[in-house]
């Protein structure tokens, strides 16, 4: 693979910068049937708790006109299972590891980073900002007291690993809480997750999701992305890792002008399972038709 899609993140190397974001993806594993795991730059695994948790009711999954609103609510194993189960066999893949985690209380936080700082796993996304459970998540991210507070508890135990904060949309300001999580101790972070979104059936009168709300995702956020990514570039010295509305390598580029070092594709895994593979190839030819030695040259490079 061409050296000019290779990338360090907190240290952290990757073979490139296209990681499947959290939610979309699985553990990782499920996906190995259809692509080559190895050309992935790196796997961001579903959402993961102290506890096994089942989700919400169903349905949870909707498919809207420009993307998808879902409310799935964190399902998972646990970090327990994760590590016994999950872990060894993704391990057996040359690609990053990202360990999405949450809680439902700092301390829940505290406890779950803190198992997952022993794993051999390269970095920690920590989930403040899903807005699809009833107790933590965005209520952390959407209160800059508590996004510091959590945050900070958080890193105050985590000795091995680099910490990625991931940050919520459904904010005033997303700089202010960029800031935040820098000044608490992250080390990098990652955005956006998805915008707070509805649908109704006008049929029955019902929403379509059980939840009733569920986070929207797909190329409608697109555009908000961008922009937030690009304000987080202006406000926070620490690497932004680009997520929202991914579709193409086209998009990629678009993320990288606005300042982000790297980029999680989510959404578009719905639509075609081989799409991050193919984002890899296609942005390896854009670099070299546009003469750009390496990826990094790219970020923040948007003429405004």
């Amino acid at each position: 693979m061409s050296k000019s899609l290779e990338i360090e993140i907190c240290g952290v190397k990757f073979n490139n910068p296209i990681i499947t974001a959290s939610g979309t993806f699985g553990y990782g594993i499920e996906y190995a049937r259809f692509i080559d795991l190895n050309k992935l730059g790196g796997v961001s695994v579903k959402g993961i708790s102290l506890n096994e948790t089942t989700g919400n009711k169903m349905p949870r999954i909707m498919e809207t006109n420009a993307g998808m609103l879902n409310a799935i609510g964190l399902q998972n194993v646990g970090v327990e299972k994760f590590i016994k189960e999950k872990l060894p066999l993704l391990k057996k893949y040359d690609t990053r590891i990202i360990v999405n985690f949450w809680g439902k209380s700092i301390e829940e936080y505290v406890e779950v980073a803190r198992i997952l700082d022993e794993t051999d796993i390269d970095m920690l996304e920590m989930n403040i900002s899903c807005p699809n459970i009833k107790e933590g998540g965005i209520a952390f991210g959407t209160d800059p007291k508590m996004t510091y507070s959590v945050v900070y508890e958080t890193k105050k135990v985590i000795k091995n690993k680099p910490l990625i904060v991931k940050l919520s949309p459904n904010v005033t300001d997303i700089k202010l809480f960029g800031k935040v999580a820098q000044e608490a101790g992250a080390d990098a972070i990652s955005a956006i997750n998805t915008l707070l979104g509805m649908a109704i059936n006008i049929e029955t009168k019902k929403p379509y999701i059980s939840n009733i709300t569920g986070g929207l995702s797909g190329p409608a956020i697109k555009p908000v992305a961008i922009r937030m990514v690009y304000e987080l570039y202006k406000t926070v010295s620490i690497p932004i890792i680009g997520i929202g509305g991914i579709m193409n390598y086209k998009d990629v580029v678009e993320f990288y002008l606005a300042g982000a070092s790297a980029v999680q594709i989510g959404t578009a895994n719905f639509v075609n399972p081989e799409i991050s593979i193919k984002i890899v190839t296609e942005l390896e030819d854009y670099l070299k038709s546009k003469k750009v030695d390496k990826i990094t040259d790219l970020t923040g490079k948007v003429i405004a």
